[in-house]
C-alpha cells in the first residue's frame, strides 16, 4: 500500500493483524488520518514501512501468502480515494504457471544433456608427489 502524501510529518504507521492506521501532516500542515481494515488477517511482525519524500509505503505480508483476497478492505464497497497499482500487480494463478513453465524447461534441458561415461581411470598416476621439475621432494 502506498499513501501519496508530499512532504509528509509526523508520519505514524500501526500495522496490526487486522488493520493499518496511518496519520500524518501534509506539506500545508493538514493533519490525514486513514484506518484501513484488511480484508484478512496479515503478518504484522513480517511487515513494514517506508518513507519517502512524496510517500509512505506499506508492505504487508498476508498471513496465507498464496491465498487470493478479492479486494484490500474487509468492508464490500471500495473507497473511492483506493486504487490498485498495476505496476505493482501480482497475479497468484499467472505465477504458478511461470513457475510450471520453467521446471518444464529445466527438465527438457536435464533431457538433451548426453550421459557421459564413467570417469577416467587414474591407475598410471604414481603415488609420489613431484615437484615441477619432475623431482621427488622427499621428507
Amino acid at each position: 500500500m502506498e499513501f501519496c502524501v508530499e512532504d509528509s510529518t509526523d508520519v505514524r504507521v500501526l500495522l496490526e493483524d487486522h488493520r493499518v492506521v496511518f496519520s500524518c501532516k501534509n506539506g500545508d500542515g493538514v493533519e490525514l488520518y486513514n484506518e484501513i481494515e484488511f480484508y484478512a488477517k496479515v503478518n504484522s511482525k513480517d511487515s513494514q514501512d517506508k518513507r519517502s519524500g512524496r510517500s509512505v509505503t506499506c508492505f504487508v505480508r498476508k498471513w496465507k501468502e498464496k491465498v487470493a483476497w478479492p479486494r484490500l478492505t474487509k468492508e464490500d464497497v471500495k473507497p473511492v480515494w483506493l486504487s490498485v497499482d498495476y505496476d505493482n500487480w501480482r497475479d497468484w494463478e499467472g505465477d504458478e504457471e511461470v513457475e510450471l513453465a520453467q521446471v518444464e524447461h529445466y527438465a527438457e534441458l536435464l533431457q538433451k544433456v548426453s550421459p557421459k561415461g564413467p570417469p577416467p581411470a587414474m591407475d598410471d598416476l604414481d603415488d609420489d608427489s613431484d615437484d615441477a621439475n619432475g623431482t621427488s621432494s622427499g621428507l
